[in-house]
C-alpha cells in the first residue's frame, strides 16, 4: 500500500472518531461573529500602540530578520526586549525564541539528558511533553496538581543511585482547564529534594501580579524558580516565546538550545510590537485591562446557566465547558458558530478522552453585552450536554 492510501485510511479513522481536524479559511471573523476562542486576553493584538510600533519598525528595518541571531547579529531592539522581560520577570536575563513551542523544545533538552529525569504534570502542554521526550531523559508524570503523588515520586527518584538531575515541569495556569498549579508546594518540594523547577507562564503573563508579570510574581516566588517560560503571543498580543532565568542559564541556551541557534530571528515588527505590549501591560493601562478582565470573568460566572456551573469553571480567563464525547463538543461548537460565536471544540489528544469541551476564553476586550449574548446562547436547549457523557 502506498503512502497516500495509508494516510487516507488513517484520516478516515480520525473522521469516524470525530477527531479529524481541518484548516478553515476565515480572512477575519465574519461580521457580527464574536470571538471567544483567542488567547488575546488583554485585547492587545489590536492595540494602536502595538500596531504603530510594528508599522514603524517594519518601514525602517524591513519585514524579516534575514537569518539567525548568531549568524547576522542581534538588533539592539531584541536585546532591549530581553532586558525588559528579565526585569519584569525578576530574573537576571531572558532569551527570545520564535515561539513558545520553540522555547520549550530548545530549553529542556539543553539542561537535561539521558542520565536525568523530567517530571511533568500529567496535563502539561504538548510542547513541554515533546521537549522532555526529545531530551532523552527518563520521563515521569504525576497526576494533575497532586503534590502528594509528586512527593512520592521524588522520594523514589532521590533514593536511586546515580539519579542524575531532576527537572520538574508545570504550567502556572493550565491552558485547557484554566486552573492554577500549586506553585508554593512545588517550590517547596523541588527545594527539599534538590530538583529544579521549570514553570510555563504562557497563560499567566500579563494577567497576574501588580504589574502583570505572572502568577509567580503574584505569589512572590519568582526568585525561587530556576526556569521561567512564557509567550509573547497570548496576553501580549504578539508572536514569540521566551525563557527567563540566570545569566548562566541564558548563556548556556544561547550555545545549546537548537531551536534558538538554528531558527531565523523574529521580524523587527514583531519585536517592536512585543516591546510596546510589555510597556502597556506593566503600566496603568495594563492594570485597568486586568481589572476589566476580572470583571468579565465574574460576570460570566454569575449568570452562566446552572447546567454549566455544575462543571468545573476556573478563576482564570480560560473557562472549560465539559461536554464529554468529541461528537457532542463538535455539535455544540457548530451550533454556537451558527449563532455568531467562535468557540472551539477541544478534543483528544489535546485533552483526555471523554473530556472534550468548549474552551471559552474571556478577554478585557469583551463588552458586557457580548458576554450576555453568549450566556443567553448557552441557555438554549440545543446546547444542553448529554448528562450521560463522562467528564
Amino acid at each position: 500500500m502506498n503512502l497516500d492510501d495509508i494516510l487516507r485510511t488513517e484520516l478516515l479513522s480520525l473522521e469516524q472518531a470525530s477527531l479529524r481536524r481541518t484548516l478553515r479559511a476565515t480572512d477575519g471573523l465574519p461580521e457580527g461573529m464574536l470571538n471567544f476562542a483567542a488567547n488575546d486576553y488583554l485585547g492587545l493584538s489590536h492595540h494602536p500602540a502595538l500596531i504603530e510600533a510594528a508599522r514603524q519598525a517594519t518601514a525602517q528595518c524591513g519585514t524579516g530578520a534575514g537569518a539567525s541571531r548568531l549568524v547576522t547579529g542581534t538588533d539592539s531592539a531584541v536585546l532591549a526586549l530581553e532586558e525588559e522581560l528579565a526585569a519584569w520577570k525578576e530574573k537576571e536575563a531572558a532569551l527570545v525564541f520564535s515561539s513558545g513551542y520553540a522555547a520549550a523544545l530548545g530549553t529542556i533538552p539543553a539542561v537535561v539528558g539521558k542520565d536525568d529525569t523530567v517530571v511533568l504534570d500529567k496535563l502539561a502542554h504538548a510542547s513541554l511533553i515533546d521537549a522532555a521526550r526529545l531530551s532523552g531523559a527518563m520521563v515521569r508524570t504525576f497526576p494533575h496538581n497532586q503534590v502528594t503523588k509528586l512527593e512520592a515520586l521524588l522520594q523514589k527518584l532521590s533514593a536511586a543511585p546515580d539519579r542524575g538531575r531532576i527537572l520538574i515541569v508545570t504550567e502556572s495556569i493550565f491552558s485547557m482547564d484554566g486552573d492554577a498549579a500549586p506553585l508554593p508546594e512545588l517550590v517547596g518540594l523541588k527545594d527539599r529534594y534538590g530538583a529544579w523547577l521549570m514553570v510555563d507562564e504562557a497563560h499567566a503573563t500579563g494577567l497576574y501580579g501588580a504589574t502583570g508579570a505572572g502568577l509567580l510574581a503574584e505569589l512572590g516566588l519568582s526568585s525561587r524558580v530556576e526556569i521561567v517560560m512564557g509567550t509573547l503571543s497570548k496576553a501580549l498580543g504578539s508572536v514569540g516565546g521566551y525563557i527567563a532565568g540566570s545569566c548562566a542559564l541564558i548563556d548556556w541556551l544561547t550555545n545549546r538550545a537548537r531551536s534558538f541557534i538554528y531558527s531565523t530571528a523574529l521580524p523587527p515588527g514583531v519585536i517592536a510590537a512585543s516591546r510596546a505590549a510589555v510597556k502597556v501591560a506593566r503600566g496603568p493601562e495594563g492594570a485597568a485591562l486586568r481589572t476589566r478582565l476580572r470583571e468579565n470573568i465574574s460576570h460570566f460566572h454569575a449568570d452562566l446557566p446552572i447546567i454549566w456551573k455544575s462543571k468545573t469553571l476556573s478563576s482564570s480567563a480560560i473557562q472549560p465547558l465539559i461536554c464529554g464525547e468529541a461528537t457532542a463538543a463538535l455539535q455544540l461548537a457548530a451550533t454556537l458558530r451558527e449563532k455568531g460565536f467562535l468557540i472551539p471544540a477541544i478534543r483528544y489528544p489535546t485533552v483526555p478522552r471523554n473530556a472534550a469541551r468548549l474552551r471559552v476564553t474571556l478577554s478585557a476586550a469583551h463588552l458586557a453585552k457580548n458576554i450576555d449574548a453568549l450566556i443567553e446562547a448557552l441557555r438554549l436547549d440545543t446546547l444542553t450536554p448529554n448528562p450521560n457523557h463522562s467528564t
